[in-house]
């Protein structure tokens, strides 16, 4: 590999990963990988493969830039290696100390290209293979992490590092069996290992089992009180429970003992969503502007040239862009506030919305006097970057602002929610010719299930039962059930035909991933809508359908509160612990019976 082609683009799989993305901040359950490639013992072996090689001068700049690293001068360290590789592009040491310093200067994606190359030219591939396996993590890329832990692994069969790192990128792929045995025998061999213990218990948070977590977060704590990232995680398996005081309180612990900026960044904004969890909702809007902390790698980076609104700036008479953030639903949810924001922006305000390219026709009808547009999200070598490319005239806004901005002002308290019917209007057209088709499905009161989430990683999958704890629900007597559930459902679809006599009705025509105008159509034609909270739940309850919601105890978006404060109409149906949903199941079919048999 040149060194031209490996610095500016090798059509690697790593470093040339761009797909357009939701901006999110999902932080939750931290995986804590081990390991540091500046780490002391790190550089000394750098130290020693520099030191063996033939070419004295070599050898020297080497030796001078691994010490730059030492002394965290990464930019010099740089420039030594470049220098060493002008003259030898195929010097594997080199390419590897350059590798560490780009990747400590943030420059994730020619680290990448770099640590491909020293991973071709080494002999030794185990160093290198765990650094681009941590690398690869932070940059949220859990399939690629696992396949260089494991290479690294098969160099260091016995390493605490190399088990933990891989159960680690396991558990993010929901593979927590996996991850649980190679977990298990390390632990034997290891029971005095802090961060083994930690690890088991994120396994076991996303595998729902809070209580059994806790246990496993005790003993790390146990053996490292000052350990952050153990109070952080124990903060979120005491959440799931519906302990959110708790969780307040191990919070607040883990940031006193954060290792790093950016962990510091991450307990941050865990602590403004247990805010707002405990109905401390002002404090909680204002803790959560964490979410766009430079120190977190996944914040959303927004490239708007405007000025940027603050809240003690009035919006009458100004052209306001508003550019929406989050995901799907987060779009969907906030823009409960965009009516109060017109009415503040008044006659002579206007008002330019830059949403996720599917919500254009649905925002246009329901805020026809917007100038509404498509933003723009590429998730780039780890890190989430929005624009607004579309807005036609710059020089005609007077201020921008992402759209959760306006949550402390416009939203102060639970109580400050409006109770609207709706604030998103689907095509009453379509929606009269949903009502039509849906005459052709079997007879009974038309009940629309959505069952997951198109992202359903370790961190997001417990928040969602298991299928076959759906079959009470399903089996209520005169019922038809439509599938709206978006993605690949088909195994789902065949189980519930299998194993519990039932046909879910399949709306025909309509991509229920893509066609979201038409998707609000369709929910605002059904007789009810039950589901977890993921984006078309979030479109039902925005245009005024009937949604009951299955949630976590302690779930922040109901603001400490028994209901769901975004939507009025909605019903909250609450589990006391993610790792048995079937209560829930059982009150939901009761409630069904009651409602359309009784």
């Amino acid at each position: 590999m040149s060194r031209k082609r490996a610095l500016e683009g090798s059509g690697s799989t790593l470093a040339q990963q761009e797909v357009v993305a939701a901006a999110i901040v999902q932080r939750g359950i931290a995986g804590t990988t081990m390991g540091d490639s500046a780490s002391t013992e790190a550089l000394a072996r750098l130290d020693r493969a520099a030191s063996e090689l033939k070419n004295r001068e070599t050898a020297k700049l080497l030796a001078q830039a691994i010490a730059a690293i030492q002394g965290r001068d990464f930019h010099k360290a740089d420039k030594l290696a470049l220098d060493v590789l002008a003259k030898d592009e195929r010097q594997g040491v080199a390419w590897h100390v350059l590798a560490i310093a780009r990747e400590k200067n943030g420059d994730f994606a020619s680290s990448m290209r770099a640590y491909e190359a020293a991973l071709q030219l080494l002999s030794d591939h185990g160093p290198v293979a765990g650094d681009l396996g941590r690398l690869a993590y932070r940059m949220d890329m859990p399939e690629l992490a696992a396949k260089f832990f494991a290479h690294y692994r098969l160099a260091r069969p016995d390493c605490v590092e190399a088990v933990n790192n891989l159960a680690c990128a396991l558990r993010d792929l929901n593979q927590s069996a996996e991850a649980i045995d190679i977990l298990r025998p390390a632990i034997m061999e290891n029971q005095d290992q802090p961060i083994l213990w930690n690890t088991l218990g994120t396994v076991m948070c996303s595998l729902g089992d809070g209580q059994q977590a806790l246990t496993f977060f005790d003993e790390a704590l146990r053996l490292a009180p000052a350990f952050g990232k153990g109070y952080h995680n124990r903060a979120y398996a005491r959440l799931d429970l519906g302990d959110a005081q708790g969780a307040l309180e191990d919070c607040e612990a883990a940031m006193a003992y954060a290792e790093s900026a950016e962990d510091l960044a991450m307990m941050e904004f865990a602590r403004s969503t247990i805010l707002l969890s405990l109905g401390r909702v002002s404090e909680g809007w204002a803790a959560y502007e964490s979410r766009f902390s430079h120190d977190l790698s996944d914040a959303p980076r927004f490239l708007i040239d405007a000025p940027r609104w603050s809240a003690d700036q009035p919006l009458t008479g100004k052209h306001l862009m508003i550019c929406t953030e989050q995901g799907l639903g987060d779009e969907v949810m906030f823009a409960n506030m965009l009516p109060d924001v017109i009415e503040s922006l008044g006659p002579e305000g206007t008002l330019s919305l830059a949403v996720e390219r599917r919500l254009i026709p649905l925002f246009q009808r329901s805020f026809p006097n917007a100038d509404v547009t498509a933003h723009r999200t590429v998730s780039l070598e780890g890190r989430v970057r929005r624009t607004a490319p579309f807005v036609a005239d710059w020089s005609k806004v007077d201020l921008w602002a992402p759209i959760g901005s306006l949550l402390p002002v416009l939203r102060p308290s639970a109580e400050s929610f409006p109770k609207r019917s709706h604030y998103l209007v689907a095509d009453p057209e379509r929606v009269a010719y949903w009502r039509e088709q849906l005459e052709a499905a079997p007879k009974g009161p038309k009940v629309g299930l959505l069952w997951k989430s198109l992202k359903l990683n370790g961190e997001r999958n417990r928040q969602f039962s298991p299928f076959h704890q759906w079959q009470p629900v399903l089996e209520t007597p005169g019922v038809t059930f439509v599938n709206l559930q978006y993605g690949d459902c088909e195994e789902e679809i065949a189980l519930a035909k299998a194993e519990f006599g039932i046909d879910i009705w399949q709306p025909p025509g309509i991509d229920l991933k893509q066609d979201l105008d038409d998707v609000a159509a369709l929910c605002c034609a059904m007789d009810l809508i039950i589901g977890f909270s993921n984006a078309t739940i979030n479109l039902a309850g925005a245009c005024g359908a009937p949604i009951w919601l299955l949630t976590g105890a302690a779930v922040w978006t109901r603001l400490g509160t028994d209901t769901y404060p975004w939507y009025p109409q909605a019903r909250c149906f609450a589990t006391e612990d993610f790792g048995d949903w079937n209560p829930v199941m059982t009150r939901v079919a009761q409630a069904l019976n009651e409602t359309f048999t009784a």
